[in-house]
């Protein structure tokens, strides 16, 4: 009945412009991410789109126009209860904001599954396919301390953030770095509020290069002495390295980031980045598929060994310039396992 039902809906969602079957017949899952734009994003699209073809489901692919648009998000979540879809993969823009909408999806019978961004409260998904993220931040924040002290430099470091949001991935990955530099979190569940002389201050990026650029601009106007620079991912490296080359200092800053994509890599192989931790986007939509094509089959939801809903798909540090303690992989590893 659900799907007779669904049939009737998608003739609506086409004239409204949402995506539909194919006429297939072929059981639907949806994939939501934050933008279609970011690398990251796109690349774990695609991972989606193989994985979903070997296992014989019609992916459905919707995304926010912006990092943070909730809204959208919201908006393709309707679309997947009203066509029936048998569940989806969403990577929140929000991860408080989007529960709700998760709520609904769940009464209308469908498995929701987190990609790399845990939601809020984390069980409002039945698993989240994801970096430990406060793992990733901690490794390149252990590379940065370990160089500092080998060059016996005193740090003035940058926080290049995502949005206002505080979401998850932003949160652990800011926290982690402060942990692994040896400086106290302060509130783990929160960014921005480190009192350490060490931060020279925080400014938000939208996670795409245009943000990098404007809140290194930002910074460098408050303190010119900056010497160290987070990034919550690689595009906002990219442009928080041209706004430091634009004030002639990109050879005096080291910049740390988290990602691990093609062209991540190639700036670090490129002396851009020192050093960057790798992700692997596609391993978690594969897993996410492989997950809604079982529950598809026979209801059967995932779970680990240890009980819980919660998958590391693993983290791996590439730089180019090793530092005493800290494992590492150098870049043309990278360029060989660059996302997975």
């Amino acid at each position: 009945m659900r799907r007779l039902l669904a049939t009737t809906s998608c003739i609506l969602l086409v004239l409204a412009g949402a995506a539909c079957n194919r006429g297939s017949g072929e059981p639907v899952v949806g994939l939501i991410t934050k933008t279609d734009t970011n690398p990251f994003f796109v690349t774990m699209k695609h991972g989606a789109e193989r994985a979903a073809a070997t296992a014989g489901l019609d992916l459905q692919t919707f995304a926010g126009k912006v990092d943070g648009d909730n809204e959208a998000q919201v908006q393709a979540i309707e679309n997947l209860i009203s066509f029936g879809a048998e569940g989806f993969l969403i990577t929140p823009n929000d991860s408080k904001a989007i529960v709700p909408s998760l709520d609904r999806a769940h009464k209308a019978g469908m498995l929701v599954i987190a990609l790399d961004t845990p939601v809020d409260p984390p069980d409002a998904a039945d698993a989240t396919f994801a970096t430990d993220n406060y793992q990733a931040g901690k490794l390149i924040g252990e590379w940065a301390k370990a160089k500092f002290a080998k060059d016996g430099k005193q740090a003035k470091i940058a926080m290049l953030d995502l949005n206002p949001n505080q979401v998850s991935v932003d949160v652990k990955r800011d926290q982690g770095f402060l942990e692994g530099f040896g400086i106290p979190n302060g509130d783990p569940n929160r960014i921005g509020d480190e009192n350490d002389p060490r931060i020279a201050g925080h400014d938000v990026t939208d996670g795409n290069e245009e943000g990098g650029r404007t809140a290194m601009e930002n910074l460098l106007q408050k303190d010119p002495s900056i010497n160290l620079v987070y990034t919550i991912n690689e595009p906002a490296a990219a442009g928080a390295y041209q706004a430091l080359k634009a004030a002639g200092k990109d050879s005096e800053v080291t910049i740390v980031s988290i990602d691990g994509g093609c062209p991540g890599v190639d700036n670090v192989a490129n002396g851009v980045i020192g050093a960057t931790s790798m992700q692997f986007p596609i391993k978690m939509a594969e897993l996410g598929v492989e997950a809604i094509a079982k529950y598809a089959k026979d209801g059967t939801k995932p779970q680990n060994t240890a009980g819980k809903d919660f998958f590391d798909t693993g983290v791996q540090l590439i730089t180019d310039d090793p530092q005493a303690g800290v494992e590492a992989k150098d870049s043309t590893w990278g360029k060989q396992n660059c996302w997975g």
